[in-house]
This record gives structure tokens, sequence and C-alpha cells, in this order.
């Protein structure tokens, strides 16, 4: 399990470290192209995926485990509220939510928290002047990869078929929805970008994203509409090296 966990985060300091000469993808000779930013949060959604199902599978994750936590809650709720009679139907269905939300929540505040790290990291190395990559502009160049839309895509369909398919379902729709959340910011933050009421909007949207589902629908429906690929770009360092001129008759 210990693996499993640490697999998404040794991956992505890997993709991170990745370049290629310029020359390969049509840039300029004397440019290397840098792992795109959007590949890297792609990838780090899908292995979180990867590994929140590796370790649902692992504990035996089903209704055996969350059903007793709606009985549990509905059971202090009597205790509190002796007249409280919860309906069977009202909760059967409380307990199909929960265990989708679960691995959902979970994939989701995985992918945040190592994004995050990954953040703090690059800032950290950037520092201390030791870092190749270069320090990319993340309002303008954290976006997610145009293929997400249809794995997300299908991870909702996923969802309507019900047992295994819907836990699938579910957990690609709480990562890939992770990863559009914060390219959606990412985009909110490049658009009020110069404006004099920035601070107190994106105050704004933060709080009410976290309070509220419709704000975070917003937030999450601007990161699928603003799908990029951008490719940060560095001389190599024969680039910086003067070339010795040919004395050679």
């Amino acid at each position: 399990m210990t693996l499993v966990t640490l697999l998404p985060a040794g991956w992505l300091s890997h993709l991170a470290n990745l370049a290629r000469p310029a020359s390969e993808l049509g840039g300029p000779d004397h440019l290397l192209a840098w792992y795109p930013l959007s590949d890297i949060l792609l990838h780090l959604c899908g292995l979180v995926t990867f590994a929140v199902i590796v370790i649902g599978v692992m504990i035996g994750y089903g209704p055996d485990i969350t059903d007793p936590i709606v009985d549990l809650l509905i059971t202090s709720v009597k205790q509190q509220q002796p007249e409280f009679m919860p309906d069977p139907a009202a909760t059967a269905q409380t307990k199909s939510l929960i265990l989708l939300m679960l691995p959902a929540l979970q994939g989701g505040m995985w992918v945040t928290m190592l994004f995050a790290a990954y953040y703090f990291a690059v800032r950290i190395v950037a520092a201390s002047g030791r870092g190749l990559r270069p320090r990319e502009d993340i309002p303008s160049s954290l976006r997610m990869n145009r293929n997400s839309i249809f794995v997300f895509l299908a991870g909702l369909a996923a969802c309507f078929f019900g047992g295994v398919p819907a836990l699938i379902g579910a957990t690609v729709i709480g990562t890939f929805g992770a990863g559009f959340m914060l390219s959606g910011f990412a985009s909110l933050h490049f658009r009020t970008r110069g404006k004099d009421w920035r601070l107190p909007a994106l105050i704004l949207c933060y709080l009410a994203s976290m309070l509220m589902l419709l704000p975070a629908l917003l937030i999450l429906v601007l990161g699928l509409g603003d799908t990029r690929k951008a490719i940060a770009l560095t001389p190599t360092k024969d680039a910086d090296t003067p070339k010795q001129s040919d004395t050679k008759i």
C-alpha cells in the first residue's frame, strides 16, 4: 500500500524533470521543451485514480464498509431526536450516495494535495537556484489536457451502470474533476489579472466553492471550457557556450 501511495508523487517528480529539444516539436534548435504542465496534471489524475482503485480493492471497499457509517449516523440522530423516523427509501439512497462519494472525495483531495506539494516544491527549488525546469506562470499555463474531457465523461457515464463500474466512475469524476477545478481556478486567476477587484473576488470564489456546490460546479465548467497545452522553453547548455572558431586552413 505504501508503494501505491507514493507512486503518484514519484512519477510527478519524474515527469517534471523531462525535457527534449524543441526542434523535435518544430521549435528552434537552441531551446529545450519541458514536459507540459497539462500532461503532468493528466498523469497525476490518472495515477491517483489507479491508486484509489487499488487501495479500494485491497481493503475490500463496498457497502459493507459504508453502510454501517450511515446506520451509525441514523442511530445517533434517533438518540437526539426520538421522534425521528427515517424513510427506508431515503436511507437506501443515502447509502448509495455515500458509497460513491467517498472514493470521489478521496481522489479529489489526493490530487489537490499532491499538486499543492508539487507547486511548493517547485517554488523551493527555484528559490535555491538548483532547479533546471523554469518556474512557470501557473495562471496562464495550468490547464488540463483536451483528452481529459473524454476520460471525465467516461467516468460520468460509468456511474449510471452501478456496481463496480459506478465506483470506478466516481473515482474518475473525483480525480479528474479536481484537475479541472485546479485549471478552472488558474484560469480565473489569469482572467482577473490586473483588475482592481481581483483579490476580494478570488477570496469570495474560493470560499463559495468550499461551502456551496454551485460555485464549485461553475469553476469546474470553467476548467472544462479552457483546455490547452502550454510548453515551457529554456535555452540549451550549448546555446550559452561560445563556439570556437575554426582556425584550420
